[in-house]
């Protein structure tokens, strides 16, 4: 008799832990970092995965927390249409750049500035799916754009490709030269002939 309750015990957590894999299907994907430049706007993506279809009653939460670690600041939501935030910081200074059927849901921060710096955080609840990852996007704004590896390598291609026309350049003219060079000799031994 003790055999059969270890086994029935086991399909039922198996069945629990089954039911709770599921109910937690929500991934959550952010850019981890994001630098962007004061005064500029930036589109902060968040992408979802969800083992469930896209729910009527699905629920999109940005929230801001500040560098200084001071509170929670509410960004943006999205619960059958976007919606802004009445109040704070953001409040004529966020739209909503996502599309639901793409599993889309980033939005814009319009004209920032230096207190802008810090961690947005999305969070999808897409019924029955309500636990999940919530996506993180630190912010830092710059006063200008930093010498980055993309700029070294467009400095360095394009510094390539000056240097090639110009040997281009100096070849074709060298070879003019001694053509012009050997053309007069041979009209100087033609008359001396």
């Amino acid at each position: 008799m003790r055999g059969r309750a270890w086994l029935g015990a086991a399909l039922v957590l198996g069945a629990q832990l089954r039911a709770l894999w599921l109910a937690a299907a929500v991934e959550v994907h952010t850019a981890k970092e994001v630098v962007a430049v004061n005064g500029t706007n930036q589109r902060l993506k968040c992408t979802f995965s969800s083992s469930s279809p896209v729910s009527q009653q699905l629920l999109v939460t940005w929230n801001f927390q500040p560098e200084d670690q001071s509170s929670h600041e509410p960004v943006f939501y999205y619960l059958k249409e976007p919606h802004k935030p009445p109040f704070g910081r953001f409040k004529e200074r966020v739209t909503w750049d996502g599309n639901i059927e793409r599993n889309d849901v980033s939005i814009i921060i319009w004209n920032l500035q230096p207190t802008d710096n810090g961690t947005f955080t999305c969070q999808v609840i897409n019924s029955p799916d309500v636990y999940g990852t919530i996506g993180e996007v630190r912010l830092r704004v710059v006063q200008k754009v930093s010498f980055s590896e993309i700029h070294f390598l467009a400095v360095a291609i394009g510094s390539a490709s000056v240097l090639m026309i110009i040997v281009v350049t100096a070849v074709i003219i060298c070879r003019q030269h001694r053509r012009k060079a050997r053309d007069k000799r041979l009209e100087v031994a033609d008359t001396e002939l």
